[in-house]
C-alpha cells in the first residue's frame, strides 16, 4: 500500500510540473505574441515617420519658393515706390 502512495504522490508531482511547465509555455508565448506585436507597430511608426519627413521637406521647398517670390515683389514694389518719388521730386 505505501508503494501505491508514493506512485500516487509521483504522479500528483508530475500533474503540477506538467502545470507549471504549461504556465511558463503560455507566458512565453504570450512575450512572443507581444514582441511580433510591437515590432510591427514600430515598422508603422517608421513608416508614418518616413511619409512625414518627406511632407516636410515637400513644405520646406514651398516655403523657400514663397519666401523667393515675396522678396521678389518686395523689390519690385520698393522699385516702383522709388519711381513715384522720383516723379514727386521731379514736379
Amino acid at each position: 500500500m505505501e508503494n501505491h502512495t508514493l506512485f500516487n504522490d509521483g504522479r500528483m508531482k508530475s500533474t503540477v510540473e506538467l502545470e507549471k511547465f504549461s504556465k511558463l509555455e503560455d507566458k512565453i508565448k504570450a512575450i512572443v505574441s507581444e514582441k511580433v506585436s510591437l515590432k510591427k507597430q514600430i515598422q508603422t511608426l517608421e513608416d508614418t515617420l518616413k511619409s512625414k519627413e518627406a511632407e516636410l521637406e515637400g513644405v520646406k521647398g514651398k516655403l523657400k519658393t514663397l519666401d523667393e517670390e515675396r522678396n521678389s515683389v518686395r523689390a519690385r514694389v520698393d522699385s516702383l515706390l522709388d519711381l513715384i518719388a522720383d516723379v514727386d521730386l521731379a514736379k
